[in-house]
């Protein structure tokens, strides 16, 4: 399976579990790699035969800035979804980090990862 990797769509969200996370807002990174079967569009040489990594972008840059999530697990797998559902791919890994999260010890980053595939038996 060919793969999109779009990496480092970075937003500031306002997701977390304290109030301040939701009142203040932090930076949010998310990464998606997209399963998908280029065949078609390296025949056609044509964008609207394959997805579309700068819409990919802005979907994901909507869910970062949009409704407050407690937790970035949630974030992911919403994104996941959509992006499964608005674009011709058969399977979809995302992973969303939280960069500034309130963690009392020092950290490089905390992230979480899910993968979404269709259940048409084209999975990857």
């Amino acid at each position: 399976m060919d793969r999109i990797t779009l990496s480092g769509v970075t937003a500031v969200g306002h997701h977390g579990v304290f109030e301040f996370e939701r009142r203040e807002g932090q930076p949010f990174v998310v990464d998606a790699v997209l399963h998908l079967d280029f065949s078609k569009a390296a025949e056609s040489d044509d964008v609207r035969d394959t997805a579309h990594y700068g819409e990919v972008a802005e979907r994901i840059k909507a869910w970062i800035t949009g409704e407050p999530l407690n937790l970035i697990e949630a974030l992911a797998v919403r994104i996941a979804d959509d992006l499964l559902s608005g674009f011709q791919i058969n399977a979809v890994d995302i992973t969303v980090h939280k960069p500034e999260a309130p963690i009392e010890v020092p950290f490089g980053d905390v992230a979480v990862t899910v993968h979404r595939a269709r259940n048409d038996g084209q999975n990857p």
